[in-house]
């Protein structure tokens, strides 16, 4: 399972309608937090997330990314958590987050780790990676790829036992490509029960941008873009002057990398949650597009057929 929950999806402020930035990606049972605005921990706990996160990925150190970091480690000090956590974000990481653990540790009796991170990072996983790109914002600013490793391919068990290769640890020797011989002295190569490599599944998140190669480049494939959609058309000056995306913009990245379902969030506060203007922009260039409101939870399946 792979489950988006947006946390905030307004732009700048807090609205009536929307939380400022933050989502939580779960997978199978782990939850990341992508960005962390002001009252993040309470949508957290509207939201049904939990705080078992062992990882905070921060895009940038723009206030309504950032300010919900005290509050979010406060409000785990008092749950009495033992564990660590990891705050990653880019350059400047030691000094600016650094801060913000300050305010927050008063209750906090935790280990709190932070790490820089860089364009072209790759932080392996195990069962997948996360990869980092650059977004085209004021100051540093980062984008994130959770991608998932190639599976197994799908086991024949039908075939298996017409081979006479019983049920047990012969299957599973197979299907890791080990050759196996059966009872009646046949070798038996893994290519004849074994389906060619599935293709995991890819998540990204663009964090505040402009539209750009980089991350066009980073969402190339992926089964759902989360891209911010600060504006629509009818503010597009600002949206330059400012280094944000319209709805428009957003839709025409996703339709040339080949995604299969895209999010627009980081709504400023001008449009209502609905935002039906923007997503009639957007539409109109990618139709399966939608726009995320704070509560909304999006499944991500493997490709049709490659469950």
């Amino acid at each position: 399972m792979i489950q988006v929950t947006f946390l905030g999806t307004g732009a700048a402020t807090p609205s009536v309608a929307r939380g400022v930035s933050s989502l939580a990606i779960q997978r199978e049972g782990e939850v990341l937090l992508f960005d962390c605005g002001e009252g993040t921990q309470r949508q957290m706990m509207r939201y049904g997330t939990g705080f078992t996160l062992e990882d905070l990925f921060i895009s940038h150190y723009h206030a309504d990314h950032i300010l919900g970091i005290p509050g979010l480690l406060r409000t785990m000090g008092l749950m009495a958590r033992t564990a660590p956590i990891r705050l990653w974000g880019p350059r400047g990481a030691e000094r600016t987050l650094g801060e913000l653990v300050t305010l927050g540790m008063e209750r906090t009796k935790f280990p709190v780790e932070i790490h820089e991170l860089n364009p072209g990072d790759v932080l392996d996983r195990g069962e997948y990676v996360l990869e980092v790109g650059a977004a085209e914002h004021k100051g540093a600013c980062l984008a994130y790829a959770l991608i998932e490793k190639e599976r197994l391919g799908r086991f024949d068990p039908d075939c298996a036992r017409a081979l006479g290769i019983p049920e047990g640890p012969l299957w599973g020797k197979i299907h890791r490509g080990e050759r196996v011989t059966t009872t009646e002295g046949r070798e038996v190569d893994p290519a004849e029960l074994v389906g060619p490599p599935r293709s995991g599944r890819r998540v990204v998140y663009s964090g505040d941008t402009a539209p750009c190669n980089s991350v066009m480049t980073l969402a190339a494939g992926a089964d759902l873009l989360i891209h911010e959609a600060t504006f629509g058309d009818d503010e597009k000056e600002r949206a330059i002057e400012t280094r944000h995306s319209t709805a428009r913009e957003a839709a025409e990245l996703a339709r040339d990398a080949g995604v299969r379902q895209l999010a627009l969030t980081h709504i400023s506060a001008r449009y209502s949650r609905e935002a039906p203007e923007l997503l009639a922009e957007a539409q109109r260039l990618f139709p399966a597009t939608q726009i995320a409101k704070d509560g909304l939870v999006v499944d991500v399946p493997y490709p049709e057929g490659e469950g």
